[in-house]
């Protein structure tokens, strides 16, 4: 696994770190890019994981695209357009493809700074939570340019349209507690106590059955574009399967037993 993302896992619990604090976790490189994409298809492949924790090494979370490089004409831009174009697709855009794709559930631990790309880098996760001094800017416009890596997707199904508009219009950053209000977090805590907040929630879904939190967060995941009869459909397809699992049946019998459940994923 290569070192410019940190995989480090305790029992059922994954943590992701990007691991570039030298250029504040700019995810734009494609090293950095092949490293993600390559660590979530590991996560995602090993049945043995329920949750994922991604999170940032240094003081910032990601700072997005690698400024340096742009102004060198390097990175993801190129003189001829259809080349930018093909960076992009073969680049960055492989990130948020990778998220939808991934079954269980990840947690952004953001811990500094999110601009740009590291902006909607937490939003490819299920859920945010923030440390005191984090910030958020989907801050494209400031540079000329605009969100290529699927914030125009993501930050509109985080915040609501009206303050993703505003985001992305102004460029401007946000605090841990405006974030909050906004709802692009869902709670925000002491620095020094992000990740221990961070495992302990993961810890809380860890201990439900994972094939039933996969399957929760791919129907949630439907809902966000589909039509309710078709999410009514497929849950219903779905239950079906789940009333047959052992899982299921250790539930009930843990209930009825008033002892705590010993979930196997099967």
């Amino acid at each position: 696994m290569s070192e410019q993302v940190l995989y480090q896992q305790e029992g059922h619990v994954v943590t992701l770190t990007l691991n570039r604090p030298d250029i504040r976790n700019a995810i734009s490189d494609l090293e950095v890019i092949d490293a993600l994409v390559d660590a979530l298809a590991r996560l995602n492949a090993d049945s043995s994981v329920r949750v994922g924790i991604l999170t940032g090494a240094g003081s910032a979370f990601s700072s997005g695209g690698n400024v340096k490089k742009m102004g060198e004409r390097g990175g993801l831009n190129d003189a001829q357009p259809l080349n930018t174009r093909r960076n992009y697709t073969r680049g960055i855009q492989r990130i948020p493809l990778a998220f939808e794709t991934l079954e269980v559930p990840m947690i952004a631990a953001v811990n500094g700074p999110a601009i740009g790309a590291g902006c909607d880098l937490a939003c490819m996760c299920d859920i945010r939570i923030a440390g005191a001094s984090a910030k958020f800017a989907e801050s494209f416009v400031k540079m000329g340019l605009i969100p290529g890596d699927g914030g125009a997707w993501l930050l509109p199904r985080a915040v609501g349209y009206s303050k993703a508009c505003e985001m992305a219009f102004t460029g401007d950053a946000i605090d841990a507690a405006e974030a909050l209000a906004c709802k692009l977090v869902s709670r925000v805590v002491p620095d020094g106590e992000l990740l221990t907040a961070a495992k302990a929630l993961a810890l809380r879904i860890a201990a439900n059955p994972p094939q039933a939190v996969r399957l929760a967060k791919r129907l949630l995941r439907e809902g966000q574009h589909s039509r309710l009869d078709t999410v009514l459909e497929m849950s219903a397809a779905v239950q079906g399967m789940m009333h047959l699992t052992a899982d299921h049946k250790e539930a009930v019998a843990a209930f009825i037993g008033k002892r705590k459940p010993n979930f196997t994923g099967q």
